[in-house]
């Protein structure tokens, strides 16, 4: 331990020599009158892509660079170096008899990271490598931070998303999903611009965050007085443009959820909308088939998309299902021959398909298809025709109006993008608002509310629309092979570093009234169930195996509002998996690196397609009528599977 310590700050005194080094040689360069940072642009005649793939048509000619130094080796008279920029890197060779001597001397104390202009004439050493034989070198910028270790790069996950930056300096395939991903988005502007649609940008301070089930932020305008939201869709501000006889448009904007983190979520991502008027939902699925394709071809070269352990043809045509058909398919239940929400509920039972007291037929049906299908959906899949009861915005089909003119395009098991033939019959519209209130008043934080404007709008009168959403981001995650969200998010959400820090200093800053108030806690409004008057033997007991977990990964579980699915170490060589359903009372990263205490003797059991193995331990209790939860956490020092006695 003494050596590993030792050894750690050895290292930090180094890493401080080199920093003093670095700015010494700064303020040399400045002394001199070579200060780089005068430099206000250097004209680049071409990158080190196009060197490498044209060289044939430009051996021989002078080019113009521009980039980092990623490596130098310095050989007396003569030196190489490796340049790179946007398109990749080159090698440069450096020599003092064409550069000239002062130069050369200032090119050897040259560090890496240093950011140089190279102009000079295309070669091919004769170890058969493309390279510049500069003429003049430059340095533009002096970097006085230094790089990861070239042969182990930047692989600490933590730090790649907080310093993006140096990500995409040492990762070169994470700078070409970054590339990928804005070709993407400019090719889905050109397939809709090419198919009559209007790009237009609507309001992200809303009154009303509706057009999705889920929670918004909330922050104040000072300058009106006026508590406002982040919008969370970009529905119904578009849709008033269908009123206006706008009528093909499109938004491709940021929208903000206030839910919680995981390898698809982040509370800020990129959605895009559009709204056709006089077509429906079929003519919407024929624009998604055609997009995706569109976009692959464009950006891939081909339709055919590696992704994990598949391969996700987008040449063939998407396969159509109805929910019904998908849960009669999968799950062997058929919902045409269940007739009440009484009958759902106890199929529900039998399946152990967790579903509250206020859910509907239509409800059950929805969380069958997320249990059972969804997993199956490799392929492009449409899945049609969903239950009135979670689709408060579409319209229903007129031959059967327990359902609606609603699909989910699925790929890889993932829901890609979300389609409607609109809603456009403003008394509907206004009992869909108002059964959404009354679940709100239930408890329902992602419920909607009423939008008067929005409801005003319908009355003016809209014509027969379809209505398509894309996650943009999903998308870009299949199109690159990205395992989670925050590989294709340049900056994605991350807790602040010096949280924990903060929380601490506030704790500390009045130890002594600390010690002498105790907070008081308020349990006159507490009710606790009853002991249990049975009694079971000390033998029973001891079986229930009860072990302290550490948290390794914590997530919210899609589809679900309640489930969380934590990743465990139980002190064994592996991973143990549980889900638990409380989300309502924790977000994901607050729990990351606890530790908890789990059965972990239980059989598995099946929680919405996943097999939880165990139970981890809460409190609960009712207050003011309402449950209470507090998970069973203890102290750090308890090593991963300690057993409880």
């Amino acid at each position: 331990m003494a050596d590993a310590q030792n050894n750690q700050k050895n290292q930090q005194q180094d890493l401080n020599q080199i920093l003093k080094v670095r700015r010494e040689k700064l303020a040399a360069l400045q002394e001199a009158g070579k200060d780089p940072f005068r430099h206000v642009k250097y004209d680049v005649t071409a990158h080190s892509k196009d060197i490498v793939e044209g060289f044939e048509e430009l051996e021989g000619k002078t080019v113009s660079i521009a980039g980092r130094i990623m490596f130098k080796r310095v050989m007396g008279k003569a030196s190489f170096c490796n340049v790179q920029d946007l398109k990749g890197s080159i090698q440069v060779y450096v020599a003092r008899d064409s550069i000239g001597e002062e130069p050369y001397a200032d090119f050897k104390k040259y560090d890496v990271g240093d950011i140089i202009g190279v102009k000079g004439e295309v070669f091919k050493t004769k170890t058969g490598e493309i390279s510049v034989h500069a003429s003049e070198v430059e340095l533009l910028t002096k970097s006085l931070q230094v790089l990861p270790e070239k042969f182990h790069g930047l692989t600490n996950t933590d730090q790649r998303y907080r310093q993006r930056y140096v990500d995409l300096i040492m990762n070169q395939d994470v700078k070409d999903t970054f590339v990928k991903r804005s070709r993407i988005i400019s090719a889905i502007r050109r397939y809709l611009d090419g198919q009559g649609f209007m790009e237009v940008e609507t309001p992200m301070l809303v009154a009303n965050a509706g057009g999705a089930a889920a929670r918004p932020f909330e922050t104040h305008y000072n300058a009106l007085d006026e508590d406002v939201k982040l919008r969370i869709s970009l529905e119904l501000y578009l849709k008033r443009l269908i009123v206006g006889g706008l009528e093909r448009v499109y938004e491709i904007g940021r929208v903000f959820r206030n839910e919680g983190v995981d390898t698809r979520h982040n509370p800020e991502f990129t959605l895009m909308e559009l709204y056709q008027a006089f077509t429906d939902y079929h003519g919407m699925m024929d624009l998604a088939e055609n997009l995706y394709r569109f976009v692959a071809q464009e950006v891939l070269g081909t339709t055919q998309i590696p992704y994990g352990e598949y391969v996700l043809d987008l040449g063939k045509p998407f396969e159509r299902i109805t929910m019904l058909d998908a849960v009669k398919k999968y799950a062997g239940v058929d919902f045409n021959e269940i007739h009440s929400d009484e009958e759902a509920k106890a199929v529900a039972r039998e399946h152990h398909i967790e579903f509250e007291e206020r859910h509907k037929k239509g409800d059950i049906l929805s969380l069958f298809f997320e249990e059972y299908a969804e997993a199956h959906l490799i392929q492009p899949t449409f899945v049609m025709d969903h239950p009135v009861e979670i689709s408060p915005l579409t319209k229903r089909k007129p031959e059967n109006p327990d359902y609606v003119e609603r699909f989910e395009l699925f790929m890889n098991g993932w829901e890609m993008a979300n389609a409607y033939s609109e809603l456009n019959d403003p008394i509907d519209q206004r009992a869909r608002f108002k059964a959404q209130e009354e679940l709100l008043s239930q408890g329902d934080e992602e419920a909607n509310t009423t939008d008067e404007d929005f409801m005003n709008a319908l009355e003016i009168g809209m014509p027969p629309t379809g209505g398509i959403g894309f996650g943009i981001d999903r998308m870009v995650m299949l199109l690159t092979n990205s395992p989670a969200i925050r590989d294709v998010l340049l900056f994605p959400t991350m807790k602040s570093l010096d949280a924990d820090k903060k929380a601490s200093k506030t704790s500390e800053a009045a130890p002594a009234a600390a010690e002498k108030v105790a907070e008081k806690v308020d349990f006159s409004n507490v009710k606790i169930e009853p002991l249990f008057e049975e009694m079971i033997d000390f033998d029973t007991f001891a079986k229930a195996d009860y072990r302290a977990v550490k948290i390794l990964e914590c997530e919210a579980v899609p589809k679900s509002k309640k489930l969380l699915k934590f990743t465990l170490d139980d002190g064994t060589d592996r991973k143990r998996t549980i889900l638990s359903g409380i989300h309502e009372y924790y977000e994901p990263e607050d729990l990351i690196g606890k530790t908890a205490i789990a059965i972990v003797n239980l059989p598995p059991r099946k929680m919405m397609g996943i097999d939880s193995e165990g139970m981890l331990i809460s409190a609960v209790h009712e207050e003011d009528g309402h449950e209470g939860l507090n998970l069973l956490m203890v102290n750090d020092r308890i090593p991963a599977g300690a057993k409880l006695y």
